[in-house]
């Protein structure tokens, strides 16, 4: 099968495109809620311009949804600010056992690995429980690849069109 031919992305490629537009769609939220209490004029400027290429760069991987297996064409749907919140820790979290696990691979010294190890276990933990949280309370429907690429769609079209 050629390239052309190709109707559906891969797996991996569709998990990359759910992980990539949560974390789009998530930071471009924090942007919009926060530019107006940035009283630095080139500052804020940087907060628009970074604002117009997130909306830009969703807009784009929103059109390949379609082609993702398992997709569900659904209707925009409020959700609540709760789940805004928890999927913003759950990156802080999915982050930081990232940033620890690289750390560890760079550290030479014995105490300090301790240290990166121990705060990489209790980051697992951490990216645990609020992954519990978010699925318990249906804001990452994880089992169910249709619902989740939905919720990705509806996020990012609430982060799209978000007034700042």
């Amino acid at each position: 099968m050629t390239q052309e031919e190709r109707k559906l992305l891969a797996w991996h490629e569709t998990m990359e495109l759910h992980e990539m537009v949560g974390f789009q769609s998530t930071g471009l939220m924090k942007l919009k809620m926060s530019i107006n209490k940035v009283t630095d004029h080139e500052l804020k400027e940087l907060y628009r311009k970074c604002i117009h290429d997130l909306e830009g760069n969703l807009n784009e991987l929103l059109k390949f949804y379609p082609q993702a297996q398992g997709y569900q064409a659904r209707e925009d749907d409020e959700r609540e600010e709760l789940g805004f919140f928890a999927a913003d820790l759950l990156a802080l979290s999915k982050a930081l056992v990232r940033n620890l696990a690289g750390a560890i691979t760079e550290t030479a010294t014995p105490a300090l690995r301790h240290v990166f190890t121990r705060q990489l276990q209790g980051a697992i933990h951490s990216h645990e429980r609020v992954f519990n949280y978010m699925h318990k309370h249906g804001y990452y429907p994880a089992y169910d690849l249709g619902k989740l690429l939905g919720h990705d769609i509806e996020n990012a079209h609430k982060a799209i069109k978000m007034k700042y």
